[in-house]
């Protein structure tokens, strides 16, 4: 039975990196996107796409389940990398911008998580993409609390999943990324230019889903080139 991995928020920049580094590693890799069924480029015969809202109740976590039926897989990790920053200073920041956030970088992964969670062998890898803005004591920066709270709080959640899913021996992790350069932190942050690609980052991800539970469990890793002080 071959191992499967999936991947949230796919269709572009850190996520489609990590899944084009998977598939270079001969890894079947199962895309999960809102745009993943409409126009998303395929790379080869293990590059499975599902479209999938995560900030939908209508979006079943079953339907994953119900894909896998009659199919030689087995899911051996998730990445939680969906994200949504807008920027916003926090006294002008409305609740629904908010709630918008706390969707996909909290809830959507939640409940991905959950259900797919029978699913996940010993040995399993859920890894929690977070951010230095989520990572307690580290410099905080103006226009991002909304973003930064969600972040904090799947970090948290990384922590809680780790000491409950223990002794199944599913592993869970968190790595709280510094500025990428994606089109997500161009909108949020016109003509900032980051230290790291999204192409270098998403390499680094995947090799840490592959390798990193063997030495990792309920960690939140800081992944920057600045003193997070």
């Amino acid at each position: 039975m071959q191992e499967l991995f999936l991947v949230t928020g796919a269709t572009r920049g850190i996520g489609l990196e990590i899944r084009k580094a998977l598939l270079a590693q001969n890894k079947a890799v199962l895309s999960l996107s809102r745009s993943a069924e409409t126009g998303m480029q395929a790379f080869g015969e293990l590059d499975f796409r599902m479209g999938f809202d995560l900030t939908s109740t209508a979006d079943n976590p079953g339907r994953v389940l119900e894909w896998l039926q009659g199919k030689n897989f087995s899911i051996k990790g998730l990445v939680n990398n969906a994200g949504l920053l807008l920027n916003r200073p926090a006294d002008q920041i409305s609740v629904e911008e908010m709630q918008q956030m706390w969707l996909v970088n909290v809830l959507g992964a939640m409940r991905l998580t959950q259900g797919i969670l029978p699913f996940l062998a010993a040995g399993s890898h859920v890894l929690n993409i977070g951010s230095m803005g989520g990572f307690q004591g580290s410099r905080k920066y103006q226009g991002l609390s909304g973003y930064s709270a969600s972040k904090a709080a799947l970090a948290n959640l990384t922590e809680c999943w780790a000491e409950e899913w223990a002794e199944r021996g599913v592993r869970v992790n968190c790595l709280a990324l510094g500025a990428v350069g994606t089109d997500m932190l161009s909108t949020a942050f016109p003509g900032y230019t980051a230290p790291l690609s999204s192409t270098e980052m998403g390499g680094y991800i995947a090799r840490f889903l592959l390798e990193g539970h063997r030495f990792y469990n309920g960690q939140i890793l800081p992944v920057t080139l600045y003193n997070p002080d």
